[in-house]
């Protein structure tokens, strides 16, 4: 075995490798992250893992056809990058990884004859940068609030752009009054955070959030937030557009009802 080498990872291998940093199917997140996965997999998701042989999975890229992908996305016929990253020690960062992982995708993108490969992108937390998709030859196609980017590689130089769909401000309107929590078993961290976060909405501000659950890339792709799989939403306002931490939710908190 290399020291390094990109696994293929799919139902039948992948409890050997963990999934996003998740090993034990006793930790809140990696059972329900595995289910969804399983039915990924019928929709052509693909996970290719980063194996090291002396420290194991040091990182992954999750992708599929952008008909179903799960951000508010209209990308059909591109491949679709959920997300990608490296390194939970800092001996494989810098080190061009991650533009190995998303060369693999780009080759099954160019074998399954798509028109591209796309991603959704923004600073800080949960999601690549623009610049690493940049540098590797893709571009910014579009763009939706608060700073949230789309970007493609085309091979296809005749097809439309992927674009952000349409309508996420109307959709927002539904969620005028209260605390809602919208999320999916797209990101196993957020089933711990959000059982927290609801319990101190609930001891701290005497507020009962309303979960919702998105069971399916149609309601992903209807969500009122460029990310897709998770905002918090209060009294119509978007708040937090990733997934956060209770201490995190609690200083938004505090600033809103001031």
């Amino acid at each position: 075995m290399a020291e390094i080498e990109i696994i293929n990872t799919d139902s039948s291998n992948i409890l050997n490798y963990g999934i996003c940093g998740y090993k034990s199917i006793k930790r809140e997140g990696y059972p329900e992250k595995i289910s969804w996965l399983k039915d990924r997999f019928k929709e052509g998701m693909r996970i290719k893992t980063l194996y090291s042989e002396k420290d194991g999975t040091q990182g992954m890229i999750e992708y599929l056809p952008g008909k179903y992908c799960w951000r508010p996305v209209e990308a059909n016929g591109y491949m679709f990058i959920h997300c990608i990253f490296v390194g939970f020690k800092g001996a494989y960062k810098g080190k061009g990884y991650g533009t190995l992982m998303l060369d693999e995708c780009i080759k099954d993108a160019k074998k399954d004859k798509m028109h591209g490969v796309a991603a959704v992108t923004r600073k800080g937390s949960f999601m690549v940068g623009k610049e690493f998709f940049l540098k590797n030859g893709f571009k910014v196609v579009d763009s939706a609030p608060p700073d949230f980017e789309l970007v493609a590689k085309k091979f296809v130089k005749k097809a439309p752009d992927p674009k952000f769909k349409g309508g996420m401000e109307k959709r927002l309107e539904k969620y005028a009054k209260g605390l809602t929590i919208i999320r999916a078993d797209q990101c196993p961290y957020t089933v711990k955070n959000v059982k927290e976060i609801c319990d101190t909405a609930k001891k701290t501000y005497g507020v009962k959030p309303n979960i919702i659950d998105l069971k399916n890339y149609k309601e992903a792709q209807n969500s009122p937030c460029a990310f897709g799989t998770f905002c918090i939403i209060y009294n119509g306002k978007i708040v937090a557009h990733h997934p956060i931490s209770k201490n995190r939710f609690q200083n938004i908190m505090n600033k809103e009802l001031k």
